[in-house]
């Protein structure tokens, strides 16, 4: 199965979820874009290039006035990308993912979290909040109201989330059983991957 790319966009224009379909897919200001980055001076009208390869993508910036960086560091030539790393563009951040990435596969430690992104904590936060309202049997937070949360598209959620189960070993629903979410939620609070002090320091 070929690899498939997504990124994340934040901006002054918002969060969204784009999928890299071309193998070699552009990013900057201009509305060509393959990635449009909208609203943003800092970032140049073609600002940089992400480029799939059988063995997975890479970026390179492309001469782009106020540079290309890869989780703080600037990008000299061509840098690989995996998932989780923060692109940033002028002051404008993007998270890159992939799936059917076999160099991206994370095994969990046993009893232990496993390796998140700083979104995936962040959601698995939102999820786990009404946990601490004190409600008996209360149901972790819903798709939208996660979105509205965290102020990101409801498909940016369900991306993270499918990503979540991978990561917490969770399978499909079983019929009569537990929803997914109800079981990352627990599992999350178990694992310690979200702790009550993280709801309540998050909360105010």
């Amino acid at each position: 199965m070929a690899l498939g790319g997504f990124v994340e966009v934040r901006g002054p224009e918002g969060t969204r979820l784009v999928e890299l379909v071309n193998d070699r897919s552009s990013l900057g200001r201009a509305t060509t874009n393959d990635v449009v980055v909208l609203l943003d001076p800092t970032v140049s009208r073609l600002h940089a290039v992400i480029e799939r390869y059988p063995t997975g993508f890479c970026v390179r910036d492309l001469g782009s006035a106020n540079g290309t960086f890869v989780n703080g560091e600037p990008v000299k030539g061509e840098t690989r990308l995996r998932t989780g790393d923060e692109l940033r563009l002028g002051d404008s951040r993007l998270t890159f993912f992939t799936v059917n990435d076999n160099d991206s596969d994370i095994t969990a430690v046993a009893e232990g979290p496993p390796t998140l992104t700083r979104r995936e904590r962040e959601l698995l936060i939102a999820l786990c909040r009404p946990l601490l309202e004190g409600a008996p049997f209360a149901p972790p937070s819903g798709i939208r109201q996660m979105a509205g949360e965290l102020f990101v598209s409801e498909a940016a959620v369900k991306f993270h989330l499918a990503n979540l189960y991978d990561k917490f070993g969770l399978s499909e629903n079983v019929e009569g059983g537990p929803s997914r979410r109800v079981l990352l939620a627990s599992e999350a609070i178990r694992r310690r991957a979200v702790t009550i002090a993280d709801l309540r320091a998050t909360r105010r």
